[in-house]
């Protein structure tokens, strides 16, 4: 039986307040090591050109008290909007020691409504996406808030990652990992036996869903984007121990990083609906 939606958030939010609560690794404020190079730390592809200084940067989901001073530190004026209380007062936290001043605003990814339409220069969306049983809502509420020619850099669990299961079968090279959710299938994915490696991919009492790879590139299209550069963080390491994250990880890409451009007024490309007449491409 589907999911709705409001069961998928609730779930979420029990979540990460757990999480928060047990000072969980995603639960972690910024450190001041990382806050010497902030843009190091968060924009390791080059994306955002070395200097951000008075950007208008929205943390979609991505409370926690780390993104959110790391941008500030860059010189960014910073508004994050998270489902989780208890994310967000990590983030108050960790700006009220550093002398940030940063927006915080409780809500879903999906409803921006609260935000001023292309009121933002930049929108940056750590990993959540999964936990929505549909995302064209959110691909959508992030085109209205983001200027013309504004970037949206998400990152989003790969689809096979989330339907793999987290350790291999045994064999020579450990490498035989199992598919256990089908590609089409809309329900919740089940969650993995315990261990080290699932508490890594995956979110305790989270329900999390996979998205098809259309759903993601084929919904930032749709919704008035155009994708400039994908890239799949490479997670493996040199004689990873057989069974670990950093094994399974080199046969099992774990996420997806999109950075996305805000279609321009007036590039002479047509809506998604109709078929364009000229292309738009961004400045290298």
């Amino acid at each position: 039986m589907p999911i709705d939606r409001q069961t998928a958030m609730a779930a979420a939010r029990q979540a990460y307040a757990k999480m928060a609560r047990a000072g969980a690794p995603l639960c972690q404020i910024v450190s001041d090591d990382e806050l010497r190079d902030p843009l190091a730390v968060v924009d390791g592809p080059g994306w955002l050109g070395g200097n951000i200084h008075g950007w208008r940067v929205l943390c979609l989901a991505g409370g926690g008290g780390r993104q959110s001073c790391l941008y500030a530190a860059a010189g960014a004026d910073v508004t994050v909007v998270d489902l989780s209380a208890d994310m967000l007062d990590l983030d108050r936290q960790a700006a009220r020691a550093r002398g940030y001043s940063i927006r915080l605003i409780e809500g879903s990814m999906d409803d921006l409504s609260m935000l001023a339409p292309e009121s933002f220069d930049l929108v940056v969306h750590p990993v959540s996406t999964c936990y929505l049983p549909q995302i064209t809502t959110v691909f959508t509420a992030t085109a209205r808030v983001l200027r013309s020619g504004g970037i949206y850099i998400s990152q989003h669990k790969a689809p096979v990652s989330l339907q793999a299961s987290p350790t291999p079968s045994s064999g020579q090279h450990g490498g035989a990992f199992e598919i256990r959710h089908g590609y089409y299938d809309s329900r919740p994915v089940p969650e993995p036996e315990p261990g080290a490696v699932a508490a890594r991919l995956r979110e305790p009492g989270a329900m999390e869903f996979v998205h098809r790879l259309e759903e993601i590139f084929g919904g930032l299209c749709r919704n008035g984007f155009i994708i400039d550069d994908v890239i799949e963080p490479d997670h493996r390491e040199p004689n990873a121990a057989i069974g670990s994250f950093a094994h399974r990880a080199a046969f099992v890409a774990p996420y997806l990083r999109i950075k996305a451009i805000r279609r321009p007024k007036g590039s002479g490309i047509a809506n998604a609906s109709t078929t364009p007449t000229s292309l738009w491409i961004p400045d290298p």
